[in-house]
């Protein structure tokens, strides 16, 4: 099985969960044999992924690496099945919106039969779909003034990089990516997997982008097969796209097993001290506020509690604002966003992760806490509620009883090691092997319909 996978992010350039995501499930796919080709929209100097293929818009030249030679760092016995591709690309940045129209309609008429052409609402639909004026999107607090603009290059990329490549099946992460899988699989005539980590409704609530609502719409109802990764994304999926439920699957991510620890002593922190870590983009998809809302209703019952806030988003400043308000400020700590090692320590550091989403369709950092035996409380808003039982849950909104369960655990030392030993033994039945199996599944089932 050969897979041409379409993603936005990819270690170590990450923004977020997805990157996560698709690194825990190229490397177990790769595990089991599969050739994945990933399309990544951004230059790479150096990568530390040694188990995907990487093809990237802005370099010129194919590599192989054939006799062992070195590349990016890695050689042939370093990669098994994984080549390095350096592509040519018509992601040139001044280039404009009609150009890019005509140069990809080009394309797909040369290459798309009239059924496929037919099956996607015809050449006019697709020409009009992918390449609208880029103000269009309007400028909202989740995307960059020049983000559809992006995502147009990206297709444009992605066709040109298929039409020289020989794969199975096409895997398209979140919306960003479906106008490139649909173009792709009009031009080739292969299925068509989107893989939906999060929707417009979970980032922004009923107050939907309408032109990513679009987006989304369109491509879930192109995909041959759709990968949620939890049932409360499904849901949302067949209520509010109007899809059939046949052709959603639910795939839970997984966790990769931590084998490094940073001893305690070395930490700095105050035996005297608690830490209650919130790790996530600080979003409205992510509660922050209620967050802090619990945070003051703890301190008014224990003083020796400090709470840490973890990452970076369009909410940070009015989050900042919001902890001096409630006259927390200086019990609240701000990191920004942590990478590598960072996020290692701070989770040493935790007592407690608390993840209290308004929406989060599944949501891999309170993984990531047990696997660093952290206790974890999450909001019963979330995906992995469904398969996360030995960990505390409450509804975002009811930050009393987020703070009474705060305090319960920083209070009874035998709660948290029940929720730690437990919950650590728990995370490690989510696995990225068991994911990468049920996506097989589903490509097998998506290539023998075709």
């Amino acid at each position: 099985m050969k897979v041409f996978m379409l993603g936005w992010e990819f270690p170590p350039y990450i923004s977020g969960g997805l990157g996560t995501a698709c690194h825990g499930l190229t490397k177990a796919m790769s595990d089991l044999g599969i050739e994945i080709i990933f399309v990544l929209p951004k230059p790479f100097q150096q990568t530390t992924s040694t188990h995907v293929r990487m093809l990237t818009p802005l370099q010129v030249k194919p590599w192989s690496a054939a006799g062992g030679e070195e590349t990016f760092g890695f050689t042939q016995k370093d990669l098994k099945h994984v080549t390095f591709y350096a592509i040519s690309s018509a992601m040139q940045p001044y280039t404009t919106p009609q150009q890019y129209q005509n140069q990809i309609e080009q394309i797909i008429r040369q290459k798309a039969s009239q059924e496929q052409l037919k099956a996607l609402g015809g050449m006019e639909a697709i020409a009009h779909w992918l390449h609208q004026a880029p103000a269009e999107l309007g400028q909202g607090a989740q995307y960059g003034g020049d983000m559809y603009t992006e995502i147009h290059r990206y297709a444009a990329a992605a066709i040109r990089l298929a039409w020289q490549e020989q794969f199975d099946v096409i895997h398209a992460h979140d919306w960003m990516t479906y106008p490139a899988g649909i173009a792709v699989a009009a031009m080739t005539g292969k299925p068509l997997v989107i893989h939906v980590h999060s929707t417009e409704y979970d980032r922004s609530g009923e107050n939907v982008n309408q032109m990513i609502y679009d987006i989304e719409r369109r491509g879930m109802h192109a995909a041959t097969k759709i990968i949620a990764v939890s049932h409360m994304t499904r849901n949302i999926i067949l209520a509010r796209y109007g899809i059939m439920g046949d052709k959603v699957e639910v795939v839970y991510n997984g966790v990769e097993r931590n084998g490094d620890t940073i001893a305690a002593d070395k930490i700095g922190i105050r035996n005297d001290e608690k830490i209650i870590l919130f790790l996530g983009r600080i979003t409205m998809q992510k509660g922050p506020e209620y967050f802090l809302m619990a945070a003051r209703k703890v301190l008014e019952v224990m003083d020796n509690v400090k709470f840490v806030m973890a990452g970076s988003g369009d909410m940070m400043h009015r989050m900042i604002e919001m902890a001096s308000q409630m006259g927390i400020g200086n019990k609240v700590l701000f990191t920004g966003f942590l990478h590598g090692k960072d996020v290692q320590r701070v989770f040493q550091m935790a007592d407690l992760y608390v993840m209290p989403s308004v929406s989060e369709p599944f949501g891999i950092a309170p993984l990531e806490a047990l696997n660093f035996d952290v206790p974890v409380l999450i909001s019963k808003q979330s995906g992995v509620a469904e398969v996360l039982h030995h960990v505390l849950k409450v509804d975002f909104w009811d930050i009393q009883e987020m703070a009474n369960k705060i305090v319960a655990v920083l209070k009874y030392p035998p709660l948290q090691l029940t929720l730690r030993e437990h919950g650590n033994f728990e995370v490690r039945k989510l696995r990225w092997s068991d994911a990468a199996r049920k996506c097989l599944k589903v490509y097998r089932e998506t290539t023998q319909a075709v």
